[in-house]
């Protein structure tokens, strides 16, 4: 995969979508798609054809975990690595369905200046770089 561009963030409050925008498109450099809700991602995905997917766990009508397993049944999006962020009051089960579908999570409330570093840390170790 290489290193990433392209960014498809999934968040419901928009707060936290703002911040996140400014930290990875201004700090980061990434191209960001934010989208409100699994149904909007699920729509503009392939258009977009990101190469990280960024999902809230906890989100109204489809949650992060719903919002991923969608997308991976868009042909592009199958392999395309996903990170979750998290509240710290995750369920085991929760927790367990986390580090089975992605490859990592970062834990809300986030650092923003930290937040493109934490990705491409995340990214490189799941590559084994």
């Amino acid at each position: 995969m290489g290193d990433i561009r392209r960014i498809l963030h999934v968040e419901d409050d928009p707060d936290i979508r703002e911040i996140a925008l400014l930290a990875l498109s201004d700090l980061g450099g990434f191209d960001v798609l934010q989208c409100a809700s699994g149904a909007e991602a699920v729509a503009h995905a392939e258009g977009f054809a990101p190469e990280l997917l960024l999902l809230d766990v906890m989100m109204p009508g489809m949650s992060g975990f719903e919002t991923l397993a969608a997308l991976r049944k868009i042909a592009g999006l199958v392999q395309t690595p996903a990170i979750f962020m998290t509240s710290k009051d995750v369920s085991s089960q929760q927790h367990f369905e986390i580090h089975s579908t992605a490859i990592g999570a970062i834990q809300k409330p986030f650092d923003p200046v930290r937040l493109p570093d934490q990705l491409r840390q995340i990214v490189s170790d799941a590559q084994g770089i």
